[in-house]
């Protein structure tokens, strides 16, 4: 049964978009940074984290998409082995002003070192990462749906990380709701954002 999407509020209310009515504010649960907005499936393990951050002077739009990435992933020490599947694609959204620089890549991270006993240790996590370049704020907006594939909760013959093959409910349903934040995502209070003088 498809989830029923709900209008919520982002960053008191600065910011609206749709989510899946099966999740739920982490903030309820646990402190999160002012700058970050994390939701999470109630029966799942799939999060998305919304954050504000200072816009980074990169050679071009695709280049601060890989840094965010590479900040958001922290590779280990040894390069770690996050994949980079689908580059720096631009995106419309449509309750942005017309020609908002917004560009959406998928990767796939490593689990960390696996911690004897730990409960859902995920076998990797695929991450649909949006940007969106406010220039006048100098703002960054970040839109990263993170889709952890615990042992149990996919079907391994969905997935070949060696061809780059990523099926399955998982992957539909994060494909799906990447779509809908970008067809709903609206900023209703421009000030929450620093105005150029």
């Amino acid at each position: 049964m498809a989830a029923e999407y709900k209008s919520i509020e982002l960053f008191g209310g600065a910011i609206t978009v749709a989510l899946p009515d099966t999740f739920a504010d982490v903030s309820e649960i646990r402190q999160v940074p002012d700058h970050q907005e994390v939701w999470l499936e109630r029966d799942g393990f799939t999060s998305v984290v919304f954050e504000v951050l200072e816009r980074v002077e990169k050679d071009d739009d695709v280049d601060a998409l890989t840094y965010h990435l590479a900040d958001l992933v922290e590779e280990e020490e040894d390069g770690g082995d996050v994949r980079v599947w689908e580059e720096g694609r631009r995106v419309e959204f449509g309750k942005l002003p017309p020609g908002t620089p917004a560009y959406t890549l998928f990767a796939t991270s490593p689990p960390g070192v696996k911690q004897r006993g730990r409960a859902n240790e995920p076998d990797f996590v695929a991450i649909l990462l949006t940007m969106i370049r406010l220039v006048e704020q100098k703002t960054d907006l970040l839109i990263a749906v993170n889709v952890p594939h615990v042992a149990g909760s996919y079907v391994k013959d969905d997935v070949d990380l060696a061809e780059g093959r990523f099926e399955g409910p998982l992957m539909e349903m994060a494909r799906a709701l990447r779509g809908r934040l970008v067809e709903t995502f609206e900023v209703r209070d421009w000030g929450l954002f620093v105005q150029e003088e």
